[in-house]
């Protein structure tokens, strides 16, 4: 029962993680949009074509932040929103967005990236901030973690490799460790081979010359107390008389 929980849980986890990979890169880009022209229309389809499949999420500011902080409109806050609705670019609109970007704001709205111009916009503090200071900052974190985790997985591949080289250089090591003992073992083996054709070798050479000592020894035996004295060349064979 709770192999089979297990399993289901393991598969649960994996389908999301293919689904979260597999959705659309969610973009965020806010404005006002009053008087929705072509030059809006551009820079939404440059949004929405940042990735091959992009789902552009656009934030508009109502009427009563956008006139305490720019200006006033000619275009309701609301007609605002519906203009952005019919531009074919766009595919979610969220009314009433924030005039600077919180954290808590992307993570709500599920924020991949956020599309602006790279000039700053200040903010509602007066102070002349950057309403996109926070993103900025953001993508910066994101730039270093991104190349914090490429350094990683490049120190990971090397280190596969040296294990690679080092269980590699082991085999070799044990392979010439085999083929030395197999070397010795010939040898040695050769040797007391030879070692015992040369004993024989001696053995019978000094066999032969106990029997011909032998054979002389009989000889002179043989012809002692004749008158005629013989004696017998051991280098030659032959016999000589007085």
């Amino acid at each position: 029962m709770e192999e089979e929980k297990a399993k289901k849980s393991s598969r649960t986890v994996e389908a999301a993680a293919e689904e979260e990979k597999e959705r659309p890169v969610r973009v965020y880009a806010d404005g006002i949009y009053d008087l929705f022209h072509f030059g809006h229309a551009r820079s939404l389809e440059q949004a929405k074509k940042l990735f091959p499949n992009t789902y552009l999420v656009v934030g508009c500011c109502n009427d009563e932040m956008t006139h305490r902080y720019k200006g006033k409109t000619v275009m309701t806050d609301q007609e605002r929103y519906e203009s952005l609705r019919h531009c074919r670019w766009v595919d979610e609109v969220i009314p009433d967005a924030p005039w600077v970007i919180t954290q808590e704001f992307l993570d709500k709205h599920r924020i991949d990236y956020v599309a602006h111009d790279s000039l700053p916009y200040a903010d509602a503090s007066g102070a002349g901030k950057d309403v996109y200071e926070f993103e900025k900052r953001l993508r910066v974190n994101m730039g270093l973690k991104r190349f914090r985790e490429k350094v990683k997985k490049q120190q990971e591949i090397v280190g596969e490799k040296i294990q690679v080289v080092a269980k590699t250089a082991r085999v070799h090591r044990n392979e010439w460790v085999e083929n030395a003992d197999r070397l010795v073992a010939g040898f040695l083996e050769m040797f007391e081979e030879r070692c015992h054709k040369m004993g024989t070798a001696i053995r019978e050479r000094i066999q032969e010359k106990l029997t011909k000592q032998q054979l002389i020894g009989l000889m002179y035996d043989r012809y002692d107390g004749d008158s005629d004295e013989y004696y017998y060349d051991d280098d030659s064979g032959e016999e000589y008389s007085d």
